[in-house]
């Protein structure tokens, strides 16, 4: 997230795409009815009509997958009626003519073929946010959970840096992070970088990281969860250590998931409770859940805030930090760390956006990064004045289709999500009795219409299918998906959802195209 938590009740305009913060972000759900209740203009681009879309200003009901359609014709209308920030764009980015050429013939009559978007709306929208004195973008995964999510996330970039709203108070481009400590997770790890988002291919950097553990690091990227799982189903991937992750629920393509874990020659899976995958494990390593260990967690808003402990681990669980370092020391590389305090002084000390961190500055309130040194109070908004890169970078982003679409076959477009009562793969939610009393079934939601068409009744137990597979749930029906879309959720093992998805990739994040598949509904027995 560019902005803060905070600022969002103070926002005059906010452009909601691909996200359901009510249930899947609720505290950030909290924040936007705060800003409702003050008066902000809300804009919904979303294919379900969620709570915010029956209290927004403007609903899209965008079809999924035409995300790219809809904001390079906002872009269009903003630049076509000379809305655009002329200063901003000429002082602080680069790029803007080629945009402007490109987006000159996305027109909203071409986007509204597209998106089922009509094109009247599509202009209100790029006016709105436009005009609007702080305007904000928040979007989640229906952005990002599509082969093209890349380019959906800059083509959002591009609506700012067009406007100017961002680099100032209750503006912005922010997604949001669905887990308490996803954000700080991702900022200690990901395949390509070092801690901060530090290069593994720039030398000085792994010099640093090198001298600090006296050790010779290799300056190739790692791979991703995907490559790992494609070369795992070659028989090119030995072992593999999963932590806290449970890919037999929340990768695409079960069966080829399960094809491919049982390729390993070893699995060794860390976590609080029993998962399917860890079924598949040869080692299981029982770890301690948030309330008994100590720590930091990074929100959304890159606050870094202080866990502690709250009761002793249960029975023979250790928290992770202590796993990780006794797996290392008995494989030859010395981890003696006396707590997480430690661990914490060393990542600052080797990571500039951290670098003014640290457990004292954080015992009472968290810092948000970047905070390069200890006096510096942390950063409530990014990009104030001037960008890292310098200029702010239009990219010109032709529409990509999804991998798979519609077909006679399987005639409707199956998208998946998360609920209120549920997170994930449900290894955690779905041991809570309360929860299971709320939801313990799923349920696929079905327009009226094409519920008629197919003689399916609400409450009905019906088969979804897909070219990868068949599960059975309960039908909702109702007038919340647009027809020709249906929505599950992705939290029951009993009918997991990710038995249908298709296990195609992000070019450049290889996140999962989660949000489109072809897909069919019947009643059983059909």
């Amino acid at each position: 997230m560019t902005n803060s938590i905070s600022e969002i009740k103070d926002c005059k305009l906010i452009f909601l795409i691909g996200g359901n913060p009510t249930e899947a972000h609720p505290i950030v759900g909290l924040e936007m009815k705060k800003a409702l209740r003050n008066g902000c203009t809300f804009i919904v681009a979303d294919p379900r009509r969620i709570w915010f879309a029956q209290h927004a200003k403007l609903y899209l009901p965008v079809r999924p997958g035409t995300d790219n359609w809809l904001l390079n014709a906002m872009a269009h209308v903003i630049i076509a009626e000379g809305l655009e920030n002329k200063e901003f764009i000429s002082t602080r980015t680069e790029g803007f003519e080629e945009l402007k050429a490109f987006v000159k013939d996305i027109t909203p009559e071409q986007a509204s073929g597209f998106t089922g978007i009509p094109a009247e709306d599509i202009r209100q929208a790029a006016r709105l946010y436009a005009k609007s004195e702080k305007s904000a973008i928040y979007y989640t995964l229906g952005i990002t959970e599509h082969t093209c999510g890349t380019d959906n996330v800059r083509t959002i970039a591009n609506l700012a840096l067009l406007t100017g709203h961002v680099g100032k108070s209750s503006t912005g481009v922010n997604p949001i992070r669905g887990q308490n400590n996803v954000q700080g997770a991702t900022d200690m790890c990901i395949p390509n970088k070092m801690t901060g988002y530090q290069d593994v291919t720039d030398n000085a950097v792994m010099e640093k990281f090198e001298k600090a553990w006296g050790v010779t690091l290799s300056r190739t990227p790692g791979a991703t969860a995907p490559t790992m799982f494609e070369r795992m189903g070659k028989n090119q991937f030995k072992a593999l250590y999963v932590i806290g992750e449970d890919p037999v629920i929340s990768e695409p393509n079960q069966d080829s998931t399960i094809k491919a874990l049982k390729n390993l020659e070893f699995l060794v899976v860390q976590d609080i409770f029993m998962s399917e995958t860890a079924k598949y494990a040869d080692v299981i390593l029982p770890a301690t859940s948030f309330a008994e260990k100590d720590g930091t967690f990074t929100n959304t808003e890159r606050r870094v805030q202080r866990v502690r402990k709250a009761i002793n681990p249960v029975g023979n669980t250790k928290p992770d930090w202590q796993i990780t370092s006794e797996l290392s020391t008995r494989m030859g590389y010395s981890m003696n760390y006396p707590s997480p305090k430690e661990i914490f002084a060393e990542i600052a000390s080797l990571t500039p956006i951290l670098a003014g961190i640290s457990y004292e500055r954080i015992e009472q309130n968290g810092i948000q990064w970047p905070c390069p040194d200890a006096k510096h109070p942390g950063t409530k908004f990014l990009h104030e004045g001037k960008f890292p890169r310098g200029l702010g970078k239009f990219f010109v982003l032709p529409y990509r289709a999804p991998a798979e679409s519609p077909d006679k076959e399987f005639p409707l477009l199956l998208s998946t999500g998360r609920t209120l009562y549920h997170y994930n793969a449900g290894t955690m939610t779905r041991r809570s009795e309360g929860i299971i009393h709320k939801t313990n079934e799923c349920f696929v939601e079905v327009n009226q219409a094409d519920a008629k068409e197919l003689g399916i009744f609400d409450g009905e137990t019906v088969r979804i299918a897909t070219r990868r597979g068949e599960i059975t749930a309960r039908a909702e029906v109702s007038e919340k998906v647009k027809k020709g879309v249906i929505w599950m959720p992705m939290h029951f093992v009993e009918s997991a959802v990710n038995k249908l998805t298709k296990d195609a990739y992000d070019n450049i994040t290889q996140t999962a195209e989660y949000k489109v598949c072809g897909a069919k509904i019947e009643k059983l027995g059909a």
